[in-house]
């Protein structure tokens, strides 16, 4: 039988950092994520077992909220993606599905989104070469949906002007990659 070996994002058996100037570009391959959506008519029983699962409030529009182990982005009106440990929570959509029951729907997204997070000074300098969100304004605990050059993604600030992660399709990783590099390289 052939041995298989896990591959990021990128293609590599180890996620890839980019040191470039002031600017570190991490691929985050540690998380898994789901998107959890409320079913009609299931709201407050939804809200109910959320709080109790997610050990913290649902994030209202263009937010983000943290508790203990998940970590909640809002992504559209009763939308979130839920991030979490990946070695704890590897099937992260029947770990939330026996909790949320047939309030939500849950669907396992950690192959299908690639992650980079953004560290360091210039990063807003960089965000504003790339995409139109208002990267400058916003603060820690804000998200946002926006394109990344031609790239449709979430802008997920995690600490105001220093540190954002940028979620986009699995696909388009290579590309992704390149537009944050070329534009560090920019500003270095």
């Amino acid at each position: 039988m052939d041995k298989l070996a896990a591959r990021t994002p990128l293609g590599a058996t180890e996620p890839r950092r980019s040191n470039i100037g002031a600017l570190a570009i991490t691929e985050i391959v540690d998380s898994a994520l789901a998107s959890v959506a409320i079913r009609l008519g299931k709201a407050d029983a939804f809200t109910k077992a959320a709080d109790d699962l997610f050990g913290t409030s649902l994030p209202d529009a263009g937010h983000w909220a943290s508790g203990e182990t998940f970590t909640l982005v809002w992504t559209g009106p009763e939308q979130w993606f839920v991030e979490a440990p990946l070695a704890t929570h590897d099937a992260i959509d029947l770990i939330l599905k026996w909790p949320l029951g047939d309030t939500a729907s849950v669907s396992d997204q950690t192959d299908g989104w690639v992650r980079f997070d953004i560290a360091g000074a210039t990063v807003v300098d960089l965000l504003e070469r790339l995409c139109p969100a208002p990267s400058r304004r916003m603060q820690t605990h804000d998200a946002t949906r926006t394109l990344l050059e031609h790239m449709s993604c979430m802008l997920i600030c995690r600490e105001t002007g220093q540190h954002f992660s940028v979620l986009g399709p699995r696909s388009y990783a290579v590309s992704l990659h390149h537009a944050l590099c070329s534009a560090a390289r920019s500003i270095a």
